[in-house]
């Protein structure tokens, strides 16, 4: 029987297991493949010990079988690893793997996007919501030095990169060309935190860095701000949601005296930072090429508004500023507001929800038309917008340029819906229009027909919650048939429970002239719920002739058993891909 590995070689045989071939003829064989070598070199085993010492020529006296057996296994062990370091030595020094067995770099990184489902781009590595394991994020960080290229990381919403994150940011020195890096929603831990502020230096062009929603950070913020060096390039920074305390708040502001370069900072939905927004606005001097200012949900006070209007006027690049959702700064826009009026560049202003007074609505009368730049306003959850007798929005009319206006909830009035009627008459780019939950809109929708006629670029008008009537609809569908509105994509008529089945037969009837909608709502209030009427087979027969349209919005109403069939076949028989909300 032929021996069949080393460790059987080792073993006691009889002799009928001995080869049929002689003994000397083995040993001549191990031999011939061996060059010899110079030198002096430890005495090796010889080939033919090894052989024989695979035979029972006899055992010592006075030792157990088993002993020597074993004895002779260790022994054969020991020789067989010696020889084969001598053979290494002979054939010449030892090789890895060659590259045909061992895949490249490349092809790791290739292997491995094809297992998250992405296409490889070696600049651009988006793995947003990858369901990445910390072992992924362990290969990934392996692979960084074969992408010398990449510019961009993207790792948002993927938990288990928290903990890991040291792995990859260690790595990061081999991609010095990184200019954006998003971590959203990462569970990032402090020891994250701290690996990341280390890795700044390492990193010197990176001009975007995006951590929110990563709760951990509150309370660490200095963690990552301690080692920012001097000069840095970063020009878009987000914090959102991040749970920042006030002393975050302080270690903020210092991070704003090296990061001169910023135009974006988003600070958005940290309620407790609103504390420390005067030391923070204290150094908003230092980044004079500010862009863009997101407070919104900030916690910010009278105090906070006073200290921030002191730094607008260093901030005369800001296009864009959100401080809504802070209903504790109602009232403080009389020595808030200065500045605000400078602002020759603003496009974006957003005070939702903030409570003002209006002795604030009086103040925003006359700095708000100052604005020439102005292109979007909010003023929607503000209920004195539509009380106070200030004509805030009939002065809309001196921002020519605005293309969106969100007054939803306003209580407008008869007066002010007029008011605001006739200074849409002079705005000529308005895109979108929000007059949502106004109820005085319902049954006067015709105080907006001329603007509605001029505005030919208008693309969404909301009409939720209006108390809309069966004359408010047919006014829109006869603006369609004359071709206005012609460039209409989203139309919000939900909430309105007071229309008649007659009304919304007659609103059907003329949707198909409607060719550009893509979304329609016509859903009923939470708390009720009315059967379809006849007007549903004119609703099917308008969507076959509305090409655009992909979402339909019908919550609460009741479809009998033949419509709901009618609608679960309308995709099918149509070959469209309507989504129905019903």
């Amino acid at each position: 029987m032929e021996k069949t590995g080393d460790t059987q070689g080792c073993q006691t045989k009889n002799e009928e297991d001995i080869p049929k071939s002689s003994p000397f003829d083995f040993v001549m064989k191990q031999f011939q493949g061996k060059r010899s070598s110079s030198g002096k070199r430890k005495e090796q085993p010889s080939a033919i010990k090894k052989f024989f010492s695979g035979f029972d020529f006899g055992k010592s006296e006075g030792k157990d079988g088993g002993e020597t057996e074993g004895t002779e296994k260790n022994n054969c062990s020991a020789d067989d690893q010696s020889e084969k370091r001598d053979l290494s030595l002979d054939d010449g020094p030892s090789h890895p793997v060659s590259e045909a067995e061992s895949p490249s770099g490349e092809q790791r990184f290739n292997q491995l996007m094809q297992k998250l489902g992405k296409k490889p781009n070696s600049k651009n590595l988006d793995l947003n919501n990858c369901a990445l394991s910390a072992a992924d994020v362990t290969e990934l960080a392996s692979l960084l030095p074969y992408l010398p290229e990449l510019e961009e990381i993207s790792l948002s919403w993927n938990g288990c990169v928290g903990g890991a994150l040291k792995a990859l940011t260690v790595q990061l020195r081999h991609v010095n060309l990184l200019r954006v890096l998003r971590l959203n929603n990462c569970r990032l831990t402090a020891e994250d935190v701290t690996s990341l502020g280390e890795a700044f230096e390492i990193v010197p062009q990176l001009e975007e860095l995006d951590l929110s929603w990563n709760s951990n950070i509150g309370g660490k913020l200095s963690l990552l701000t301690k080692k920012l060096p001097k000069g840095c390039k970063i020009k878009l920074l987000k914090i959102t949601d991040c749970n920042l305390t006030a002393k975050d708040g302080e270690s903020l502001a210092e991070m704003l005296n090296v990061i001169p370069n910023l135009e974006v900072l988003d600070l958005s939905i940290n309620k407790h930072i609103g504390c420390s927004m005067k030391v923070i606005a204290q150094d908003l001097k230092n980044v004079p090429g500010l862009k863009e200012l997101n407070l919104h949900m900030c916690g910010l006070k009278q105090d906070s508004l006073q200290g921030l209007d002191a730094a607008l006027q260093h901030l005369a690049e800001l296009r864009k500023l959100d401080i809504s959702c802070n209903k504790e700064i109602g009232g403080s826009f009389k020595d808030a507001a200065a500045h605000l009026a400078n602002l020759k560049n603003l496009e974006v202003l957003d005070l939702h929800q903030c409570c003002v007074t209006e002795e604030d609505v009086t103040v925003l009368s006359q700095v708000i038309p100052l604005l020439s730049s102005l292109q979007e306003l909010n003023l929607s959850s503000n209920k004195n917008v539509g009380v106070s007798s200030a004509p805030l929005l009939g002065r809309l009319r001196f921002l020519p340029k605005l293309k969106s206006v969100a007054i939803s909830n306003c209580d407008l009035g008869e007066e002010s819906f007029s008011s605001l009627a006739e200074a849409a008459l002079h705005l000529p780019e308005l895109e979108i229009l929000d007059l949502s939950w106004n109820k005085c809109v319902g049954g006067n929708l015709k105080l907006l027909l001329g603007a509605l006629k001029l505005a030919t670029e208008i693309q969404v008008l909301r009409l939720s919650s209006c108390n809309l009537v069966a004359e408010d609809l047919a006014l829109l569908t006869l603006l369609t048939q004359d071709g206005h509105l012609a460039r209409l994509r989203k139309l919000d008529l939900s909430y309105n429970n007071s229309v008649s089945d007659e009304g919304w037969m007659v609103f059907c009837h003329g949707l198909a002239a409607f060719k550009e909608l893509s979304e329609l709502d016509v859903s009923l209030r939470p708390s009720s719920c009315r059967d379809c009427g006849t007007w549903f087979s004119e609703l099917l027969a308008a969507l076959t002739k509305l090409p655009a349209l992909a979402e339909l919005g019908m919550q609460r109403w009741v479809l009998s058993e033949s419509q709901r069939q009618q609608l679960e076949s309308f995709n099918q028989d149509n070959k469209r891909n309507i989504r129905f909300d019903c």
